[in-house]
């Protein structure tokens, strides 16, 4: 197995028993970006001899830290002291900050290898950067974490940081084929990230582990690493869940999650039909106008000195939205998802998790657009940790995701349960 191919896990036991080094995962990560990066385009700003310098330094550490010499992605509206951040757009272009953003420091302060900047859509919203899907690069890898996404499941990185207002994590990460994260609302300190719409924003773990993830998830919270337990939970109490978001999924997405729940019931799981109530409906309107109203006014400066900068798509569709929303509308709005969230906890109060979609299906073709985010949608504005774990393939081979979800603060039980879940489809 190449260096490259190694999981974060993996790569930190490996340097822990002196058979490899961090230069040397380095070294091989850059090779295999070098051969690969222009079709998959997932990189901002990389600067390989930076990269082989940190290397050097976490392999001169006396002590072995809980990401020692793992290379991570770093999306690009996630401050770098060291590198540029230019939100996707160049009205920002060159610009430095002086510090890094929280889970950068701490992602450095366990060892970890700040490998680059990966593209982001525009403000991390709709508009499309440069970045194609890594097993086919006339599809979209999804977004707003487009590159942390598809350098994760091209084995650029094992680690990826991305963010998520909507779907922006778990959607790219189901695309390209990867483990992706979205916590408990709150959970994880934003301090040195661009806020999209603070309300719904979180930071986004991609990984090809569901391990990697726990591991990660420790790093940036500044505890110390809590490993999952070596044994298996008892098999979870599933709520399988068709949101009224069900018929936008294709045929094949409906028939794999169908037969997945099948599946998990046949290997021990208690398995359960649960419909949200019909109150459910008014996420999307609500979502839209919370998400649109604050956006817009995070981005008054550069609406006001730079508006011809901005994209059509942008201009056309969430700041028209947010601009034109009223402050009833926003207010009301608001309202609207706290009773949601209220109302979430006696959805899931009987199981430990929910199987739901994680998209539509594959990672649709084009590049001018990043998918339907829909199905991350209800889980995001109701505040709750989802995961979204590679178990299909589409008709076209294509990476399809199973997302799970859990009630909010239980971020470990989720963990717990997609590991269940995940070794059902590995045996």
């Amino acid at each position: 197995m190449k260096l490259h191919d190694l999981t974060a896990t993996q790569i930190v036991e490996a340097i822990a028993d002196k058979k490899t080094t961090a230069e040397a995962v380095a070294r091989d990560c850059l090779e295999h970006i070098e051969a690969r990066e222009s079709q998959v385009k997932a990189w901002h700003y990389l600067d390989p001899d930076a990269v082989i310098k940190q290397a050097r330094a976490v392999d001169a550490r006396a002590s072995i830290g809980a990401l020692h010499g793992v290379p991570v992605g770093i999306k690009d509206i996630i401050d770098t002291c060291d590198m540029p951040t230019e939100y996707g757009t160049p009205i920002h272009q060159g610009h430095r900050p002086r510090v890094d953003a929280a889970v950068v420091a701490l992602t450095r302060r366990a060892g970890g290898l700040i490998m680059g900047k990966t593209v982001t859509t525009e403000f991390a919203n709709r508009h499309p950067g440069k970045t194609s899907h890594p097993q086919d690069p006339a599809r979209t890898p999804g977004g707003s974490s487009s590159g942390s996404a598809a350098a994760v499941g091209d084995h650029m990185v094992p680690l990826a940081l991305g963010t998520q207002t909507t779907g922006s994590t778990i959607r790219p990460a189901a695309y390209c084929g990867c483990v992706g994260y979205r916590p408990t609302w709150g959970e994880i300190r934003c301090s040195g990230v661009m806020e999209a719409a603070g309300s719904l924003d979180t930071l986004g773990l991609i990984a090809r582990s569901v391990e990697d993830i726990v591991l990660y998830k420790d790093v940036m919270m500044g505890i110390e690493p809590q490993r999952l337990s070596p044994t298996l939970m008892q098999p979870p109490r599933i709520g399988f869940c068709k949101t009224h978001f069900w018929d936008q999924c294709d045929l094949t997405t409906q028939k794999s999650l169908e037969d997945c729940a099948e599946h998990l019931a046949r290997a021990g799981a208690k398995v359960s039909a649960v419909t949200l109530p019909a109150e459910f409906e008014q996420v999307e309107q609500a979502h839209r106008w919370v998400s649109s109203f604050e956006f817009a006014r995070n981005r008054a400066w550069e609406i006001d000195h730079h508006y011809s900068s901005i994209s059509q798509t942008l201009r056309d569709n969430r700041l028209k939205d947010g601009l034109a929303c009223s402050i009833q509308t926003y207010r009301q709005s608001r309202q609207i998802l706290a009773r949601l969230r209220r109302s979430m906890h006696d959805v899931i109060n009987d199981f430990d998790v929910l199987l739901v979609p994680a998209t539509s299906g594959e990672a649709p073709l084009g590049l001018n657009a990043t998918g339907n985010a829909s199905h991350c949608l209800i889980w995001t504005s109701t505040h709750v940790p989802s995961m979204t774990l590679p178990l299909f393939k589409g008709p076209h081979g294509l990476p399809v995701g199973a997302q799970l979800i859990a009630a909010r603060n239980n971020d470990r039980l989720l963990f717990e349960a997609a590991r269940w879940v995940h070794k059902q489809f590995l045996a």
